[in-house]
């Protein structure tokens, strides 16, 4: 299997206020092959969430490499992880960070404007991933006007929208109940196995990781425990 995304020997650490050092990774290793759901699972303090942020180009290790399509992003500048992330990665996040101001369909067009998408078909492109996410009799309403549920799966159509390489998620179900938890992280298993699409999240409910691929489980900064499902 291609391998889209690889971590090396990865750290990080954060000074804090009386001047001591907290390790919040340490050399971690993992990969992740096109058109998987990888799971980091780990307790809140686990280091997940830094993980992610690195391996997004959202934050810079303190060591180790991240090659993402045999790509060493921290050899890029500024300018160029800005464009990485626009053009060939995405975001999902626990807070869906819609613009309340406008609508879902709105939403979507607008990512794919900073995204660099052609003008003309952005509307196209925007209502195809709505109804692809069940949203296509909703597409004119506002986040305000939509459920927990149907927010985040504005959120994930936003994501989709540009065709990215990898989709990063970080507790994208936290603030939902179970039945919507469940069936958003059904539609991100729907989007890698019909789209072929790479989904890197993180999470600390037992009860999702069966929908994964590969599960890294994290602890104090370290890979604990590696497993793999057998997803048909």
């Amino acid at each position: 299997m291609e391998k889209v995304l690889k971590a090396e020997h990865i750290s990080r650490d954060f000074k804090i206020g009386d001047g001591s050092v907290v390790h919040a990774l340490t050399d971690i290793n993992l990969e992740v092959g096109k058109g998987e759901l990888v799971c980091l699972r780990g307790r809140s303090g686990s280091g997940k969430t830094t993980l992610i942020n690195i391996l997004g180009a959202l934050d810079r290790q303190d060591g180790g490499t991240v090659w993402f399509c045999g790509e060493d992003t921290a050899k890029l500048s500024d300018a160029g992880r800005d464009k990485m992330r626009r053009q060939k990665l995405s975001f999902v996040f626990q807070s869906v960070a819609l613009i309340s101001t406008m609508t879902a369909l709105e939403n979507v067009e607008f990512s794919l404007r900073l995204a660099g998408y052609p003008i003309a078909g952005r509307t196209k492109r925007a209502k195809e991933c709505l109804t692809r996410v069940g949203l296509g009799k909703r597409m004119d309403h506002r986040p305000g006007e939509l459920s927990g549920g149907e927010q985040q799966r504005v959120a994930i159509a936003r994501a989709v929208a540009h065709k990215p390489e990898i989709i990063f998620a970080d507790e994208p179900t936290a603030a939902l109940d179970f039945s919507t938890g469940t069936a958003v992280l059904g539609l991100f298993r729907e989007l890698v196995h019909d789209d072929g699409i790479t989904v890197v999240m993180t999470t600390h409910d037992e009860a999702m990781m069966e929908l994964a691929d590969v599960v890294y489980s994290l602890e104090d900064g370290e890979i604990v425990d590696i497993k793999r499902n057998n997803i048909e």
